[in-house]
């Protein structure tokens, strides 16, 4: 069996979901399973959180069929909303909460004939602009749809675009843009994400969404995980599968992009882009060998991978190698390749077999 796993640590992902309750009490939190749970297996982690959690929040029907069938009693909430007018007749079936984000789905919502009312979220567009009414358009469909035999709940729901930093004007003015709605009667409210759970309680309102703090990696470029009492859930874990000397001035890997500046030592790691990897990450990027740093060199291969082993003599083949994980943040790695930890978790691939533990 090729020697890369990704071990899943459930009861970090449940002691991070206690972290956002106990950052908002008498609170409750839609836990944000989308995209496989960021890549952790929705499964898994539903049942693990199958009697902590107050509800799930998905972004497609595909997925909250997925967390229906596994929790019958959950309130689940469709963030994306309904993309055809049937499909609310199914949301209807599943028992869903769903968003409206548009007057399209609004009226779609109307004209629809359900076996049971929908709790509706009506989404304020409080200056992310991607999905949402304006602060005018929510108010005249909050008037059209109160009341309406297709609606239970009528809620209001926004989201940040810059609750990750920390301090932005951005944010005061999405919040204020927010608090000016709440003259009508709404029965829940929603707006924080991750970022604003752990460091904006203004903004914890009824329901929380707590997406990627439940996986144990930070929304901060300035906050560390750990500083913020996350524990990372997934260790991305690989073995040394080869190991040669080079001489200084040759390449490695394709394009010999990255020359030996003195005699070396170089691992051959098996774990590539298809495997989740990032393939623009650049040589220096960390690599753990036995519990001790090494830098990443040459072009990251689609099964392979290389390191700089010359400072580690002791390190050979069959020498565990970590990614990421409880040694090297996902945010550490993710920094070092220009990008972010949810989409390096969101990216692993599905040949890579997850491992749980609880």
């Amino acid at each position: 069996m090729r020697p890369l796993v990704a071990t899943i640590d459930l009861s970090a992902i449940v002691h991070n979901y206690a972290v956002a309750k106990r950052c908002a009490p008498g609170r409750q939190a839609f836990a944000v399973v989308k995209a496989n749970a960021y890549g952790h297996g929705v499964r898994e982690v539903v049942t693990a959180l199958f009697d902590v959690a107050d509800g799930f929040a998905v972004a497609s029907l595909e997925e909250a069929a997925e967390v229906r069938a596994l929790h019958a009693d959950a309130r689940i909430l469709l963030l994306e909303g309904c993309f055809e007018a049937l499909e609310y007749q199914f949301a209807a079936q599943l028992g869903l909460d769903v968003v409206l984000h548009s007057e399209q789905q609004a009226l779609q919502l109307l004209d629809a004939s359900l076996l049971r009312p929908l709790n509706v979220w009506l989404k304020l567009d409080s200056g992310m602009h991607r999905l949402g009414f304006s602060s005018a358009g929510l108010r005249e469909c909050y008037g059209r749809l109160q009341g309406a035999a297709q609606v239970a709940e009528l809620n209001l729901l926004s989201h940040f675009a810059c609750a990750d930093e920390r301090g932005s004007e951005v944010t005061e003015l999405q919040l204020e843009g927010f608090l000016d709605l709440l003259d009508l009667d709404f029965v829940q409210r929603s707006l924080a994400n991750s970022a604003a759970i752990l460091t904006i309680p203004a903004a914890h309102m009824d329901w929380l969404r707590p997406g990627i703090m439940l996986y144990g990696a930070t929304p901060f470029a300035d906050l560390h995980a750990a500083e913020l009492g996350l524990l990372p859930a997934m260790s991305l874990t690989a073995q040394l599968i080869a190991c040669r000397h080079i001489a200084a001035g040759e390449g490695v890997g394709y394009g010999g992009s990255w020359r030996a500046e003195r005699a070396s030592r170089i691992g051959t790691v098996s774990c590539g882009y298809a495997d989740g990897y990032p393939r623009h990450a650049p040589a220096g990027t960390p690599v753990v060998v036995q519990g001790q740093r090494v830098p990443l060199v040459g072009r990251v291969s689609m099964d392979m991978l290389t390191v700089d082993l010359t400072d580690l003599p002791a390190a050979v083949e069959g020498a565990a190698v970590e990614l990421w994980g409880t040694q090297l943040p996902v945010d550490e790695v993710a920094q070092a390749a220009g990008t972010i930890g949810y989409e390096l978790l969101s990216k692993v691939t599905a040949r890579v077999p997850r491992r749980y533990q609880c």
